[in-house]
């Protein structure tokens, strides 16, 4: 792999002045958004564009930009399997590396020109009559054969309607949407959630404000993160041989997916007295230690790591509150045992819409039916990728592909692989139109449903995000990466209707 460039954000490309015809529109350049894109490049393909709502490339990654942030999945498997970078300073990527790193695949692999930056997707229809989609966008409209929405899970921030927010005198934001103008120094804070993001930036804010009340309304299970520098040495020696580099990310990957197990099992016996000790080492104030310990089985919810949270919320600026919001007022907040609590700053760290994904109310398929009206709360596709009624329309990351053991990136290019499979059949075949199989997404789903039942996902006790408002759990995979890879590795042409 070259060496990282220094970051620096590619010229927003300018809308063009009329209609412009391509073969593949995807939407968004994320690591699935850029996957795609790379796959069609490396096949020879030229006839695509990625539209990107930003003025740079990252998806996630470009956009959580709130102190502390950084991956908890291991840096040698959050990467391409093709473009390992040899350069992470440390064993849990921080989030500025990542970026840097999905800039650099997107410059090497000659990506960039075909980006539309600063193209917002506002509707993408089926034109039966012309076998196309019709994607309009802010910065112009594209006619495809074929759409890609690689927009991810976590694109649109989830911020709960609390009673008289819009009464609030203070600021307000979004972990996902940092306001870094807003000077947080000798300020009462109030942080809603306690969530993957939350214990992130809740150690590195506060020693910055005056007092921090931190709102827990369901604990979470915390792991000790095992994090450490990756040494000068190190990154050399991965530099100079590949090799090893690869081999090390094969003994992380399969190592994870023995987690697996435990999951679909519900058998989480031996996490959780890791769970238990650590936070015991930490917090040996019994009544704040209670507050703290989950009422549900490790893993029902996401798993978290991390060592300086428990510490800093025992710190003397700061207050764990476990009663519920009742309502905000201009300047506080009242909980739910009555206590009134002064705030001039509001963050959530509330995570994001995954279940209900903001881009299925922009996707109109046959007959004028728009995705989201079909979903109805509760999404399905076959493989996460296709979905009866939408032809020749593939989703990256879509219902049922999230992991709760290992990395997201093994998922993607299951799903790369597979519709660069459905595209290859398309063009040997001449078929104008794809279109999943009503027969085939249903036994998908039926199957994929059964198999979450046992797991500790659907029984461990707990309400999560991965179930959506019907109650069924449209986030997760159930099983492992390698099943899923397999089932990927070859389309399946009996699963469509070719035309």
């Amino acid at each position: 792999m070259t060496t990282l460039s220094p970051a620096s954000t590619p010229p927003a490309s300018t809308a063009e002045p009329r209609t412009r015809e391509v073969r593949v529109a995807i939407v968004g350049s994320g690591f699935s958004g850029l996957g795609m894109a790379i796959q069609l490049r490396r096949q020879g393909a030229d006839d695509f564009v990625v539209l990107e709502r930003a003025g740079d490339v990252g998806g996630t990654w470009r956009d959580n930009t709130y102190p502390g942030c950084a991956c908890d999945v291991p840096s040698h498997l959050y990467s391409f399997s093709f473009e390992p970078n040899p350069r992470w300073t440390r064993s849990f990527s921080p989030r500025a590396e990542i970026w840097d790193y999905l800039r650099h695949c997107a410059r090497k692999y000659g990506v960039l020109p075909h980006i539309r930056f600063n193209h917002e997707l506002r509707e993408a229809c089926w034109d039966e009559s012309r076998k196309r989609w019709i994607v309009e966008t802010s910065g112009g409209t594209y006619v495809a054969q074929v759409l890609v929405a690689a927009t991810g899970a976590l694109s649109e921030p989830k911020t709960p309607p609390l009673p008289g927010l819009e009464n609030f005198r203070g600021t307000v934001f979004h972990s996902a949407r940092w306001n870094h103008d807003h000077d947080l120094r000798g300020r009462r804070v109030a942080v809603v959630g306690t969530g993957a993001s939350a214990i992130q930036f809740v150690p590195r804010i506060r020693p910055q404000v005056a007092h921090l009340d931190v709102y827990q309304r369901t604990a979470a299970w915390i792991m000790p993160h095992p994090d450490r520098p990756l040494r000068r040495w190190e990154r050399r020696i991965y530099s100079a041989l590949p090799a090893l580099q690869l081999l090390m990310r094969g003994g992380i990957y399969w190592a994870r997916e023995t987690f697996v197990i435990g999951f679909m099992r519900n058998r989480m016996r031996l996490a959780e007295r890791i769970a238990r000790r650590h936070l015991t080492e930490q917090v040996p104030d019994p009544t704040l230690r209670r507050k703290l310990t989950p009422d549900y089985t490790i893993g029902c919810k996401r798993i978290l790591l991390s060592d300086d949270f428990y510490p800093a919320l025992q710190q003397p600026n700061v207050e764990l509150v476990t009663a519920g919001i009742r309502e905000v007022r201009e300047h506080s907040i009242v909980a739910e045992d009555g206590v009134e609590r002064e705030a001039d700053t509001i963050i959530f760290g509330t995570g994001f819409q995954v279940t209900e994904m903001p881009v299925a109310s922009h996707i109109v398929g046959r007959e004028g039916v728009r995705l989201a009206d079909v979903w109805q709360g509760s999404p399905q596709a076959l493989l996460g990728a296709a979905i009866t009624g939408f032809p020749n329309f593939f989703m990256m990351l879509g219902p049922n592909t999230g992991l709760g053991h290992t990395s997201q990136i093994v998922m993607i290019e299951g799903q790369i692989k597979y519709i660069a499979g459905a595209l290859g059949t398309m063009r040997s075949r001449g078929a104008a139109v794809l279109e999943a199989l009503p027969f085939a997404q249903a036994a998908f789903n039926d199957e994929v449903q059964r198999r979450l039942q046992p797991t500790v996902w659907n029984s461990g006790g707990c309400r999560s995000w991965y179930l959506d408002r019907n109650g069924r759990n449209s986030t997760l995979w159930p099983g492992s990466t390698w099943s899923f890879r397999n089932r990927t590795r070859r389309f399946d042409p009996g699963s469509f209707r070719l035309g």
